[in-house]
This record gives C-alpha cells, structure tokens and sequence, in this order.
C-alpha cells in the first residue's frame, strides 16, 4: 500500500501500444521533413544553390590572388556541391521545426521536472551551436585564409577545389560548433552529478591541454584558428573561480534551486556558461509562472 508521503507517479495510465509509437513517430518524421523540403524549395529560389555557395566561400575568396577563383576537379562537382550547400541550409533554417517535432515525440514520457531541464537545454545548445559557427565563418575564416595566404610562395597560384573546401568548411563549423556546446555538457553532467566544482578546479590544467591537443588536430596549421577553438572549448575555464552564483538570493522552487547549482558548477567549468545557464533559470521561471 502507498503511504501519504508517497507522490502519485504522473506518468501511470499513459502508455501506449508500441505500434501507436511507430505511428507517431512517422509522422513527426514526415512533419520534419516536410519542414526541410519547404525550406529547401525556399532557398532553390532564392538565394540559389549557386548564390548559397558563393556566400559560403566569400571569405576564401576574398584572401586569394586577384582574379582566382575556385575550381572544381570532379565533372558532377558544380551541380552537387551547391545542391549539398542548400540542402545543409534548408536543415539548418527546418532546425526549430524539427526539434519541435523531436520535442513533441518524447515530452508525452517525461515528468514534468524534466520537461522544464529539457527545453532550456534544447534552446541553449541551439543557440551556443549557431553562435560557434558565426563565430567561425565572421571572424576564423578571415583570419586562417589571410594566414594561409600570406605564406603561399609567388610561383604557386591558389585554386582550392570546392569539394575540398566544402569538407573544410563543415569540418569546422562543426568543431566550433561543438566547442561552444561545452556549457551544455558541464550542465547535464553536473545536474546528474557526474562532475562538481571541486573536480572541474581539480583537474582544469588536464582540460586545457586537452583542448589545445583536439584544436591542434582539427584546426588548420595555423595559431589564429587553433587559439580560438582550444579557448572557447576551455580556456574560459580559467575564469572559472572568479564567477559566482548566488543561489541564496534567488527566490526559486527546489527545482530551481537544483538548477542553480549545476549552473554554478559549469560557470567554474567555463565562462561562456553564463549563456546556457541563464537560459536555463529564465525558462524554467517562465515555466513555473504559465
């Protein structure tokens, strides 16, 4: 028998046969990629695959020799090149959509102290991941072409393939993307109480070569691109001890309070946290108030 301390579980009474699952879940994929193939019919026109790949490879561009331009050493290159760039664009613009979808599929099994810990997380890495890569294309991709050509010899004539370059360019939109989402991971490890403030102090001077052995791997040959990855993945880390929260002094549910302190645990973890971990208490108040 339950006793009257006992919460009723929220969730009893509200399953559902497997196959009305697999029901769902094909139409949230439909719906997704619906979603997709809207946005990509979008920027067929325009911008245009071709309009899409110029904007995309103008950094490049703008650091070679007068008068050179990319090449494309494959036949089928200039068609399927630009179409892949609208393709990854239509995704990216479909993106809220499609984790509205992924949301709508899993929040029927969730309790509603975790639905409140999984939207936040959601919109936080969302956001930290778009930043990474604007980042990466404004301020990396002028920098690391500027170095590179500046060390080209006069008896070489630049002309990067486009496939090349679109592997390049993916590779470090990912990476940086990736970087950003560091206060993501030290969120969720900390709430499940896999890392704390002590360890993160612990073993900070670990992390940073770590990051700048993972920069070094992924980043070209160069100190500007390298720099910026391995401190934005955890050179802010070092700030670490002179952020604090003051838990005490924001009136807040338990909840809230739990939220605070795995907020406080990644703002020693990394500095850039601070973006995360207030998106994190705002959508859990705006919550609670509806």
């Amino acid at each position: 028998m339950s006793t009257p301390d006992e919460q009723p579980d929220e969730l009893a009474g509200t399953e559902q046969p497997f196959v009305t699952h697999l029901i769902e879940l094909r139409d949230r994929l439909v719906r997704a990629a619906i979603a997709v193939a809207v946005c990509f019919g979008l920027l067929a026109l325009w911008p245009g695959p071709s309009g899409l790949y110029d904007l995309l490879a103008a950094p490049l561009v703008a650091n070679l020799p007068k008068g050179t331009t990319l090449i494309a050493t494959n036949v089928i290159s200039p068609f399927i090149v630009p179409l892949k760039i609208t393709l990854l664009a239509a995704f990216l613009l479909a993106l809220p959509v499609v984790l509205y979808q992924a949301w709508a599929f899993v929040a029927p099994g969730l309790y509603s102290h975790e639905k409140k810990l999984v939207m936040p997380l959601v919109v936080s890495s969302t956001v930290l991941f778009f930043v990474g890569v604007a980042f990466c294309y404004f301020f990396v991709f002028g920098q690391v072409f500027k170095f590179i050509q500046s060390f080209a010899p006069k008896s070489i004539t630049a002309a990067p393939d486009i496939e090349a370059y679109l592997s390049f360019v993916m590779t470090m939109f990912i990476a940086f993307g990736a970087a950003f989402e560091v206060p993501v991971v030290v969120v969720v490890l900390a709430r499940m109480g896999l890392v704390t403030v002590e360890k993160l102090r612990e073993f900070r001077s670990y992390f940073i070569v770590i990051a700048f052995i993972v920069a070094a791997v992924i980043t070209p040959p160069d100190i500007v691109s390298q720099l910026a990855l391995a401190i934005h993945a955890d050179g802010p880390r070092s700030a670490g001890p002179f952020v604090e929260i003051n838990c005490e002094a924001i009136q807040s549910t338990p909840f809230e309070s739990e939220l605070c302190g795995a907020a406080k645990c990644a703002f020693t973890g990394a500095g850039a946290s601070r973006v995360a971990a207030a998106a994190m208490l705002l959508s859990s108040r705006r919550a609670r108030r509806l």
